[in-house]
């Protein structure tokens, strides 16, 4: 049984590395360069801000950081299901565009609850 990781700052992180490594390891086309280059960039995003967030100098602040997390979440979600990986790649994409699904409801509620 695997353990479920409660951490979001370990969370977030490991997500932006494991979505590193992922598009690193696509085929070389335009396209992948393109989506991996703005995956990266978001899924990292997410893992910066949700670290913002933490030492956020107010609740305004802290809810705009969040707000951001969720976002960049959601646009990694989508270069993930843009990106055409090779056939042995299929699972890793598909476990990373569920763990996106998770953390984009996962801050949802966070927003929701700090209304």
């Amino acid at each position: 049984m695997t353990k479920i990781e409660f951490d979001l700052e370990e969370r977030t992180a490991k997500f932006a590395e494991d979505s590193r490594d992922y598009f690193n390891k696509l085929p070389k086309t335009l396209s992948n360069l393109k989506y991996a280059d703005q995956g990266i960039r978001s899924s990292g995003s997410s893992a910066a801000n949700y670290i913002e967030a933490n030492e956020a100098l107010s609740k305004k602040d802290f809810y705009m950081r969040i707000k951001i997390v969720k976002k960049e979440t959601k646009e990694s979600r989508l270069w993930l299901r843009l990106s055409e990986p090779n056939p042995d790649q299929e699972a890793e994409k598909k476990k990373l565009i569920q763990e996106a699904t998770e953390l984009t409801k996962i801050f949802s509620a966070i927003l929701k609850s700090n209304k």
